[in-house]
């Protein structure tokens, strides 16, 4: 939820009216205090879910923002981190907030387009969190082209989904009505603002890492429950480079 000490509305008119990169350089300040950030309550399933996994010794986090990702790697790795994210506002205030300290891994940060990183066979494990709706379809093989080039062999691509939202619920007509806003915002303003919720589908992002040359596995976030059919209402997806 947003909080007083928040955006405006002023303020989130004048970055959604922006590039991406503008607009996130603008909200960085504010952004922890947005509901945009990724709730803690993800960043730690998907801790609890790697730990079994690792340890890992250097880890990279794409569009890691204001590094709420980066300070869980920081928890799952032994040698160094590092935040990757092409806003030079967002990765001041990511300094600031997961300085390196003694004892730990190194802490580094990067300011980069994802989508041509300048790393090769660098990691050992790449996340991202709640990114890829800045992401076109077209782009993903792009973007998980470049995942699997800095991971070492063997190396693990993780991030959180969600399940699609039920047909007919508030959820459903949120995300609807968000994409749809979006939409005709960039057919009527430039620069463009990619942001929409609902072009990252499993079965496609399973064929498009499959192609990158990941195998791809699951794992339910079990703290997140179930649907009523029975599916976890959220997955860690798991794609290892082979």
């Amino acid at each position: 939820m947003f909080t007083p000490q928040g955006p405006s509305l002023r303020e989130l008119a004048v970055q959604a009216l922006s590039s991406i990169e503008r607009g996130y350089d603008l909200l960085a300040p504010k952004f922890d205090l947005t509901p945009f950030r990724t709730p803690d309550r993800v960043l730690d399933a998907v801790a609890e879910a790697l730990v079994p996994l690792g340890p890992f010794p250097a880890g990279l986090d794409l569009c890691c923002g204001t590094g709420a990702g980066v300070h869980v790697l920081a928890e799952l790795c032994e040698r160094h981190v590092t935040g990757v994210d092409f806003s030079a506002g967002m990765l001041t205030v990511a300094r600031s907030a997961v300085p390196s300290v003694a004892g730990g891994p190194e802490v580094r940060w990067v300011r980069a387009d994802v989508r041509s990183l300048p790393f090769r066979r660098c990691f050992d494990l790449v996340v991202s969190f709640g990114a890829f709706g800045h992401f076109l379809p077209e782009e993903r093989p792009v973007l998980f082209a470049q995942a699997h080039a800095a991971l070492r062999p063997g190396g693990l691509f993780a991030f959180p989904l969600g399940a699609p939202p039920r047909v007919g619920s508030g959820a459903y007509w949120a995300t609807w009505g968000f994409d749809g806003a979006m939409r005709i915002r960039n057919a009527l303003w430039r620069p463009r603002f990619v942001m929409y919720y609902r072009t990252f589908p499993l079965s496609e992002v399973r064929e498009e890492l499959a192609r990158a040359g990941f195998a791809v596995s699951t794992l339910p976030l079990h703290a997140f429950g179930k649907r009523p059919d029975g599916s976890p209402r959220a997955r860690l997806v798991l794609a290892r480079r082979e």
